[in-house]
């Protein structure tokens, strides 16, 4: 449970600090903070941005956004985990959801990159495939496990962490790297890890 209790008072930065899954969560059952019109800023008050979408039940929402920050804390699974999950009997489809140039740095072995296609033969799996997502650092592959668990599937983990913490604790060969911020363009460049160096650059951690 997280240190501070939300209320239909708290602001929407609070019920975030507190449930971090509540953004996902909230978009998927009552569409808000998908685009601009239903967006939020992080003042705002969880129970005007509720009456906006014509929200009356907050005891509701307020057991929603609890449900679903434990669900996603379910789905978590660490590295050193994973890694004995795929050498079990059934190992789990280990599915990386980073982009191609990510790939191409650094990718884990026996692992798949998403493509368009494959996002849609995961339809065509049974609801109870275990599938292992993975991205840099672990906020991607939560939106991912998150979206095909609201699709119905019931084995669908996300790797804490990502690749970078896979390389850290389980297979050091696998190369590290950071996603700066070029400032003269606002371009993301991808760059082998330099941790000091690299907040001064504007490192961004997707």
């Amino acid at each position: 449970m997280p240190a501070t209790k939300i209320t239909k008072q708290s602001t929407m930065q609070e019920v975030l600090d507190a449930y971090p899954s509540a953004q996902r969560a909230l978009f998927r059952r009552y569409h808000i903070g998908g685009c601009h019109s239903c967006g939020y800023e992080p003042g705002d008050i969880l129970g005007e941005v509720a009456a906006r979408h014509d929200i009356t039940d907050m005891d509701e929402v307020l057991s929603f956004i609890e449900e679903a920050e434990q669900l996603d804390q379910r789905m978590k699974i660490g590295p050193a985990e994973a890694a004995e999950a795929l050498k079990g009997a059934n190992p789990p489809r280990l599915i990386d959801v980073r982009t191609p140039e990510e790939w191409k740095l650094a990718h884990i072995e026996g692992s798949t990159l998403i493509t368009e296609d494959l996002a849609r033969e995961i339809y065509s799996l049974a609801k109870d495939t275990p599938i292992i997502f993975f991205c840099h650092h672990g906020q991607r592959s939560m939106d991912a496990a998150s979206y095909y668990a609201g699709h119905g599937f019931t084995q669908v983990r996300s790797m804490t962490g990502g690749i970078d913490a896979w390389s850290q604790s389980v297979d050091p060969n696998v190369p590290r790297y950071e996603i700066a911020r070029d400032l003269s363009t606002g371009r993301a460049l991808l760059k082998p890890l330099r941790s000091v160096v690299s907040q001064a650059e504007g490192c961004v951690n997707p």
